[in-house]
């Protein structure tokens, strides 16, 4: 039985071009998890600014489905770009923008047809809420950020 909005067993993601010239997501290699976005406008990004780039495309996410928006690899290391935000539930029908940041000390160009981010189709699972009393505990228990190692790695990289 085929599921609607599946192809071959894969999630169908629909894609309608907005602006002349606009590039479709694609996978760049068949073992990518995200398919890469790519910037439909020249911007600049001066050190610590934000800004909304626009890719000239609407998405129809799979129902059942989200599309998250994830950092690329290479803007990161040789730019020091990230994206700030991206969850595109299936409802949603407006033009796809990555918000970026310049956390750099020098301007950034991005320009029209640069992979900028990557899209990553998940499944979803919805859950109920129910409030309690208490929660079991573990052996993390509330220990936030570093309490698996984390310090005791960064001690030993200082003292190289």
């Amino acid at each position: 039985m085929i599921k609607k909005g599946v192809t071959n067993n894969k999630p169908i993601l629909e894609v309608k071009r907005l602006a002349k010239g606009s590039e479709l997501p694609e996978y760049m290699l068949e073992s990518d998890v995200g398919l890469d976005l790519k910037a439909n406008e020249d911007i600049t990004l001066t050190p610590m600014e934000q800004k909304a780039v626009r890719t000239g495309i609407a998405i129809k996410i799979p129902e059942g489905y989200v599309g998250l928006i994830r950092d690329r690899a290479g803007i990161v290391g040789k730019m020091n770009v990230h994206t700030s935000a991206g969850t595109f539930d299936s409802a949603y029908r407006g033009e796809v923008s990555v918000f970026l940041v310049n956390f750099g000390d020098d301007e950034v160009e991005i320009e029209r047809g640069m992979r900028i981010a990557q899209l990553i189709i998940m499944p979803i699972a919805k859950v109920s809420v129910k409030e309690v009393k208490t929660l079991e505990n573990t052996k993390r228990g509330s220990k936030g950020f570093g309490s698996t190692g984390i310090k005791e790695k960064l001690k030993l990289l200082k003292g190289l």
